[in-house]
């Protein structure tokens, strides 16, 4: 039973490749390389990006991930600040 699970799985991976690759990957001792498909990175257009603490006054050098940081730390600070501000004054009165 088992031989068949590999029989399938070996079939289910050379039907991966095109013919001419899969049969010289066979010869070469059976193994079979996973393609990587769209994991190549990065956009590596245009300016190279930097970390926020690099240079904190352009944000458009920043990297991606960093300004969606720093942009959704700025709103919290701005919501909570104004919460706090509109609450302060609200205070129960004990006669």
């Amino acid at each position: 039973m088992a031989a068949w699970r590999a029989a399938a799985r070996q079939a289910a991976n050379l039907s991966r490749f095109p013919a001419s690759k899969s049969a010289s990957l066979t010869k070469q001792g059976g193994l079979l390389i996973q393609r990587r498909g769209l994991a190549g990175g990065g956009d590596h257009h245009g300016p190279p990006k930097v970390n926020f603490w690099q240079d904190p006054m352009s944000p458009s050098k920043w990297k991606e991930e960093h300004f969606v940081i720093v942009s959704l730390t700025g709103w919290g600070l701005a919501f909570y600040g104004g919460y706090k501000l509109a609450t302060r004054g609200k205070k129960e009165k004990k006669e």
